[in-house]
């Protein structure tokens, strides 16, 4: 079982800048950053490999950086040039089995959630 505790959401002006922690209980194959918006669907935003490969949606390419202290077992989602569409709850996922692989991973390849952080851009 993997405990997953989020933090660092709030309210950011538009062009503005967030970064997002999530502390894992232990180690993890593959962890990554979702995020919902009302009435809409739970979207990928970021995965990384605990190799340190990282992907990306299309709608934040260039302007949203994850990593991963393996050391400490912390996943960061730092995000720039923050636009209206990013309003969102960012949860933070993870899981130790490797299948499917990294990339490929939707929400519900993901065993392992945290409670969500707000992102409110305005």
């Amino acid at each position: 079982h993997v405990q997953l505790v989020e933090s660092g959401g709030g309210s950011v002006e538009t062009g503005g800048s967030v970064r997002l922690s999530c502390v894992a209980s232990t180690y993890t194959y593959c962890m990554g950053w979702f995020r919902q918006a009302p009435g809409k669907e739970r979207e990928g935003v970021a995965r990384i490999e605990n190799n340190g490969s990282t992907y990306y949606a299309d709608s934040v390419k260039g302007r949203f950086t994850i990593s991963l202290d393996n050391a400490k077992n912390i996943l960061y989602l730092q995000m720039n040039i923050l636009k209206p569409e990013d309003r969102a709850m960012y949860y933070c996922a993870a899981d130790w089995y490797p299948v499917p692989q990294c990339p490929n991973r939707r929400a519900s390849d993901f065993r392992y959630w945290g409670q969500g952080t707000q992102v409110t851009v305005s």
